[in-house]
């Protein structure tokens, strides 16, 4: 990003210097917009699932700001000798059942002829000026919650390979489906201090983000860490993405763990998430009350997952 130029707008409150998840653009006193783009290659076979998914995805960088999103423009791109005009159709609908869910309105979009499926939206969000809620804000003392369960790369995996079956298939599709709305409402209500949504970088790759904009480090506690179903057998089972060696890679300078937590936990630990929950950074003293809120409110997973220390040599420790 070093090599771009950078944008010295004085109403652009949040650009790419800190790698958040949206940016925020000031066009009063008191209102922002929030706005951010998504779209990715089909993770289920289901047309209409696959559309509700990264509409889901999509607007999770909104909420994971503390934004209220309110208009979309679909992306796509499709083989039009290949995928059908009813393939087409579903995914559209199911974009906009789970746009409509939201309260997103769809102003249209645009289409181009690509070798490749790909699917995603186009968002703008509204938030006031002051009560943006960034990566770069976690404080020594705060708890981290994840509203999520971990595992859904691993398990889509498997469904590529065919290995995946359908009762587990059932599971990781709806978490993917779930909206983020509510455990950004509940963050905003309780003043978390930073967040961010878990995505391809994994839930150690996007904690690393925050930790070096808010100039702090991590203890993530990874057998307290909300799993799905099936996720550490698959990993037994070596149906791991790409994504995951990757993340790997690149993060082991950044971590220390401790050499008895399993293989596959740490698998899971450095998987790349489809429409991923909000990882939120949120003082000790308020912690329990939201983490009891999130579970009461349709987000059953979320779980303590380690804190926030002062910051360390190393930025992430993986008790």
């Amino acid at each position: 990003m070093h090599l771009l130029p950078s944008e010295m707008n004085p109403d652009l409150l949040v650009g790419l210097e800190t790698r958040d998840d949206a940016g925020i653009y000031r066009i009063a006193e008191d209102l922002a917009l929030v706005q951010t783009v998504d779209f990715f290659t089909p993770i289920v076979d289901d047309p209409n699932d696959f559309g509700q998914i990264a509409v889901a995805n999509s607007l999770s960088d909104i909420y994971a700001m503390g934004g209220i999103p309110k208009t979309g423009l679909n992306i796509l791109g499709y083989p039009t000798d290949i995928v059908d005009k009813f393939t087409v159709t579903e995914i559209l609908k199911g974009g906009y059942s789970k746009a409509k869910e939201a309260g997103v309105s769809i102003l249209g979009g645009h289409s181009v002829k690509d070798p490749e499926l790909k699917f995603g939206m186009a968002v703008t969000g509204l938030i006031h000026p002051e009560k943006v809620i960034r990566n770069s804000g976690a404080k020594p003392g705060d708890v981290l919650i994840l509203t999520k369960a971990l595992g859904t790369g691993i398990l889509t995996t498997a469904l590529k390979n065919e290995k995946l079956p359908d009762d587990l298939l059932k599971i990781v599709t709806k978490k993917m489906k779930q909206l983020n709305k509510s455990a950004s409402e509940l963050m905003k209500k309780y003043g978390a201090n930073a967040c961010t949504d878990i995505t391809g970088y994994g839930l150690l790759g996007h904690l690393l983000e925050m930790v070096e904009a808010s100039g702090v480090s991590a203890r993530v506690f990874a057998t307290k860490a909300p799993l799905l179903p099936g996720a550490m057998d698959f990993s037994e089972l070596k149906q791991l993405p790409g994504g995951l060696l990757d993340n790997q890679k690149y993060l082991s300078k950044y971590i220390r763990q401790k050499s008895s937590i399993d293989e596959n936990l740490m698998n899971i630990m450095f998987d790349p998430q489809t429409s991923g929950g909000l990882l939120i950074s949120i003082s000790s003293d308020i912690a329990d009350e939201l983490l009891n809120d999130l579970i009461n409110r349709g987000c059953p997973d979320s779980t303590v997952v380690g804190e926030i220390a002062a910051e360390k040599e190393l930025a992430i420790e993986i008790f």
